[in-house]
């Protein structure tokens, strides 16, 4: 009986060896279009930006600009920046552009820039930067995180840096979806508030709907309770405030906490506590580094039984290749329609190396089998 028992648990073993196909880890890869110069773009006024060579000066008028050329190591093309980019390793060393709103033309005619990025934060100075005979490409605002993705692709391909955009998108969106996966399993989105603040005596601006700070809370997790009241940043009274009633508050590393003063002291979060810090370059700037850091910093805090540090998926994971060597390897791939007449058209488990005599050894145990069922029977139970 043990000898029948054992044969049993041998096919079965096979049986599943023969069935079961390996599956293969999983990779976060991406594929690109190469640079090609002259381009022409165009951009969110309706303007289009040629460029007839890659630009070897390059001056941002925002920091979220800035934060895309750093993330795609094309920092040494930038001459200027604006003063709240300087968290920017050696952004300090570029030429300042700021005014006291926005920049300053002057200065940024200074740098003598190829080109000058200018995202939607400084859409007031695109018109005397152009009068200026500057060459400006100026962003759309960024809502949403696919805004972010596509201000990356553009500017990848603008500086000729194409390869280095697609490998931060792939990043970005690894991580998104790693995050996602996480908060998946969790069985409640708890509701969150980040108050923007305001002049006294005013009502507070708070991050409403059809914002990229709301779009990266819900990536990992949130209810911002402030989406439905309207779009952007509106003000909103005390009475709105605690008529949403937030669990959590968001408040700012280095920055006050507004959990104990009115009328946040008096929402659910207030009255609890609960408040989640995050860097407030990432949480003001659509860029990628943003959305990977305030993703993956408000999951931690809002999910932390949920959440893992291996859940981040570090920039050495992700491989990028060009749309090109893509095509040529497919094509090295694919066998010519001659090649292909002379293979069997189905591939077999016979036709697999070890699997013949697997199969074969299958079969025999098979017959064994069902020549002695109706003698002993065959239990996966060891008996």
């Amino acid at each position: 009986m043990q000898k029948l028992s054992t044969l049993c648990i041998v096919a079965l073993v096979l049986i599943s060896a023969v069935a079961v196909a390996p599956v293969a880890a999983e990779e976060h890869d991406a594929t690109y279009q190469e640079c090609e110069f002259p381009v022409t773009v165009e951009d969110a006024t309706g303007e289009e930006i040629t460029l007839e060579e890659p630009p070897d000066r390059v001056t941002t008028t925002s920091p979220s600009a800035a934060q895309i050329m750093w993330e795609l190591d094309a920092q040494d093309q930038v001459v200027g920046v604006t003063r709240f980019a300087t968290y920017l390793d050696g952004a300090s060393e570029r030429t300042d552009v700021s005014a006291q709103f926005g920049v300053n033309i002057e200065k940024v005619a200074n740098t003598t820039p190829d080109l000058v990025l200018a995202p939607n934060t400084s859409a007031g100075n695109v018109e005397g930067l152009r009068s200026a005979n500057l060459t400006v490409y100026h962003y759309a605002a960024a809502t949403e995180i696919d805004d972010i993705r596509e201000q990356t692709r553009v500017t990848g391909q603008l500086t000729g840096n194409c390869e280095a955009a697609a490998e931060t998108n792939a990043w970005m969106d690894a991580n998104v979806d790693a995050i996602s996966e996480v908060t998946a399993e969790v069985d409640k989105q708890p509701g969150v508030m980040y108050s923007l603040g305001g002049q006294e005596g005013q009502d507070p601006f708070i991050v409403g709907g059809n914002t990229f700070v709301t779009s990266m809370l819900e990536a990992a997790g949130a209810n911002n309770v402030a989406a439905d009241e309207g779009t952007g940043y509106p003000q909103l009274s005390a009475e709105v405030i605690l008529e949403l009633d937030p669990e959590f508050l968001i408040v700012t590393e280095g920055g006050e906490s507004i959990v104990e003063s009115e009328p946040y002291a008096s929402t659910t979060a207030g009255q609890e506590g609960n408040t989640i810090t995050l860097q407030v370059n990432y949480l003001s700037q659509p860029a990628p580094r943003s959305v990977v850091f305030t993703t993956h910093n408000a999951t931690e805090q809002l999910h932390p039984e949920v959440y893992s540090p291996d859940t981040y998926v570090p920039r050495s994971d992700i491989t990028v290749i060009s749309e090109s060597e893509a095509e040529a390897q497919q094509e090295t791939a694919t066998p010519t329609p001659s090649e292909a007449q002379q293979e069997t058209p189905t591939e077999t488990a016979d036709s697999v190396p070890g699997f013949g005599a697997i199969a074969a050894l299958v079969a025999m145990l098979a017959a064994a089998l069902v020549a002695t069922r109706r003698r002993w029977g065959c239990r996966y139970n060891g008996e």
